[in-house]
């Protein structure tokens, strides 16, 4: 029997920039468009203030692509819970993983894997249906006692194995559909006593603990069969790691850990760099993500300043960065032309989603 061909190699230019941007509003305004057209980013992100109904947010993700003069990758942070951003009434509510995760205390593996499968791929389909391409999701983090409840219930738990196994799945099943995963927040935001978006948090937690624990869960989502989707740094502090640096302005969390120990080969991102963790000017910010180690700078105020100090400071894709993005894509691309991976509509999935966690 012939093997089926693999899919072309997305289309990528040679001076796409090293960046995602957000937008301000439900619309393109005439700088924002002369913008995409001039910086040529590599994607763009979509937040609540962007999205008022699905055929808005169709015509703006069509609209985003022409400004750009090319298919750019168009994410969204829809993980289910308190982080959402389409919302009722147009979209529906999602169960955080939190809830997933104490179902899997009481409920068989597999039977567990199921609804999990179900809740992500009635997220993915409602992406994928809307023309968006990236979730950010899931998060890999673990849910710590002492803790910020920054991440909280947008974990699946405290135990690596049990995150890894359910975050296999949820990446299995997006790619499954359409839509790249984020892996998210690399190498472990679990532990943090503040939120990165006020301030930087500061993990003193030692080596080996790190490894057992927050590392190993990250580590087991980076083995994947089927290939590693998209990655985001955590701005955080490990003094175990680089006690100057957060992880996302540090060659050596990024070399070392992050693409060494942990064995992510995925595309890298940062998190936002307007988050109050990272401190100096935004362009100082963008610079030192990438040349830690970062494949792309993200940026997601929509603020158009700030923009343009962002693409004044970030250059072109690298090398490595355009084998990871066209990786993925190709695995993207490969699923939508598959069959369709459900029998059943997004509202069916979340139907038999809430059966399941109402079972005591």
């Amino acid at each position: 029997m012939t093997a089926s061909p693999e899919p072309p190699a997305p289309d990528l230019p040679t001076d796409v920039q090293a960046a995602i941007y957000g937008c301000a509003g439900p619309r393109l305004s005439a700088w924002e468009r002369d913008f995409l057209k001039d910086a040529r980013p590599f994607g763009a992100i979509l937040f609540a203030r962007n999205c008022e109904t699905p055929d808005q947010v169709r015509a703006l993700v069509a609209e985003l692509r022409s400004a750009a003069g090319r298919a750019l990758p168009v994410m969204i942070d829809q993980e289910g819970g308190r982080v959402q951003r389409l919302k009722p009434p147009h979209w529906p509510r999602h169960r955080p993983a939190g809830a997933l995760g104490e179902l899997a205390q009481r409920q068989p593996a597999d039977a567990v894997a199921e609804v999990v499968r179900w809740w992500a791929g009635a997220i993915a389909l409602d992406l994928v249906d809307l023309g968006i391409d990236v979730d950010a999701t899931p998060v890999a983090d673990l849910h710590l006692p002492g803790a910020h409840d920054i991440i909280g219930d947008r974990s699946f738990g405290a135990s690596p194995d049990l995150v890894a196994r359910l975050g296999r799945v949820v990446c299995e099943t997006m790619v499954g559909c359409g839509l790249l995963p984020i892996i998210k927040h690399l190498p472990g935001h679990g532990r943090a006593r503040e939120d990165s978006h006020h301030a930087l948090p500061v993990v003193d937690a030692d080596l080996d603990t790190l490894i057992a624990t927050d590392f190993a869960a990250f580590a087991g989502l980076a083995d994947q069969p089927w290939g590693q989707p998209w990655g985001m740094t955590a701005h955080v502090v490990y003094t175990a790691l680089d006690p100057a640096n957060a992880a996302t302005v540090s060659p050596t969390v990024i070399g070392e850990t992050i693409r060494g120990r942990i064995g992510f080969d995925g595309l890298l991102l940062s998190d936002d760099l307007s988050m109050q963790a990272l401190a100096g000017p935004l362009a100082q910010r963008a610079a030192a993500s990438l040349a830690a180690g970062c494949d792309i700078a993200l940026h997601c105020t929509g603020d158009a300043a700030e923009m343009v100090e962002v693409a004044g400071a970030v250059g072109s894709l690298s090398a490595a960065a355009r084998t990871r993005a066209q990786r993925a894509e190709r695995q993207r691309r490969a699923a939508l032309a598959a069959a369709v991976p459900f029998d059943a509509t997004p509202a069916d999935l979340r139907s038999r989603v809430d059966a399941a966690l109402s079972t005591p």
